[in-house]
C-alpha cells in the first residue's frame, strides 16, 4: 500500500486523475472499474477535462460499473449507475458497447453477478479499480463481514448505509440491498486507488490504515496489497496524526 496525501479535495481529485491517466497510457486498452458516490465527481470531471485537453484515445478501454442499489438500475436519479454515467460516460459521449453497469432490478440478481463477472472474465480481468471508503469502513457496496475472496454478490446493507445513501436521493428511497463487485477484484486489479476526502472520513482512513487487518472493517484491506494507492485529503487524514 502506498498513501498519497492531498492538501484539499481539488488536489485529491488531480491526483487521483493523474494516477489513472498515466496507468492508461500505458494500459490503452485497460478495463477500469468505476465507482459512484460524491467523492469520485471531481477525479471525473478532472479526467474527463485531461483526456479531451490531452486528446488521449481511450476507445480501446472498457469501463465497469463497482455497484448498484438492488431496486434500481442506471436510469433511476440517484442511482451509483446513473452518477457515473452523468460524471463521466455522457460527457465523452461514450458508445454503449464500452461499458457495463449492474442493473439492480433484475429479476435474478444471481444471474445478474453471473453476467459481470463473465463481462470482467471476457476483457482479462481488471485491470485498474477505483473505490470510495463508507464510514464502516465498506468499499462498494461490500460491508463488513462479507468475505474478502467473493467476485460479484448481493450484500445486505447495514443501517448505516441506507441511511447516508439517502442523500443521493429527492424522495425517501428503501435501500436494504446492493449488488456489486466483490473485494477479490480489488485484490486482483493492477492498480486499486481507494479515495477518501473530508472530516467525517477521518475515522474511518485512521482505521483502515492502522487497524489490524480484518473483514470486519473491509477498507483494512489496503494494508495487504502491494497494488493499492490510497489517496485522503488533509481533513480525511487527521485522524492518522492523533
Amino acid at each position: 500500500m502506498h498513501l498519497i496525501l492531498a492538501k484539499d479535495y481539488d488536489a485529491l481529485s488531480e491526483k487521483t486523475a493523474t494516477l489513472m491517466i498515466d496507468f492508461i497510457k500505458t494500459t490503452p486498452n485497460a478495463t477500469v472499474c468505476l465507482t459512484s458516490g460524491d467523492t469520485p465527481n471531481g477525479v471525473y470531471r478532472a479526467l474527463v477535462k485531461r483526456i479531451k485537453e490531452e486528446h488521449l484515445n481511450i476507445d480501446n478501454c472498457f469501463f465497469v460499473g463497482l455497484d448498484e442499489w438492488v431496486g434500481l438500475d442506471r436510469c433511476d436519479d440517484g442511482s451509483c449507475g446513473s452518477s457515473v454515467f452523468r460524471e463521466f460516460i455522457a460527457p465523452l459521449g461514450m458508445p454503449a458497447n464500452q461499458y457495463h453497469f449492474f442493473d439492480g432490478k433484475a429479476e435474478n440478481l444471481a444471474s445478474e453477478c453471473q453476467k459481470m463477472d463473465a463481462t470482467i472474465t471476457a476483457k482479462g480481468g481488471i485491470d485498474l479499480m477505483l473505490v470510495g471508503l463508507g464510514t464502516n469502513g465498506h468499499i462498494g457496496l461490500n460491508e463488513p463481514g462479507y468475505s474478502w475472496k467473493l467476485r460479484s454478490h448481493v450484500s445486505d446493507l447495514e443501517e448505516v448505509t441506507k441511511t447516508v445513501g439517502q442523500k443521493y436521493f429527492k424522495n425517501s428511497t428503501i435501500l436494504n440491498q446492493g449488488i456489486t463487485l466483490g473485494l477479490q477484484y480489488f485484490q486482483d486489479a493492477k492498480l486499486a486507488i481507494l479515495i477518501a476526502n473530508g472530516p467525517n472520513k477521518a475515522q474511518a482512513v485512521k482505521t483502515a490504515i492502522t487497524a489490524e487487518a480484518s473483514e470486519d472493517f473491509p477498507a483494512t484491506i489496503v494494508q495487504t496489497l502491494g497494488n493499492a494507492i490510497v489517496v485522503v485529503d488533509e481533513a480525511a487524514a487527521r485522524g492518522l496524526r492523533d
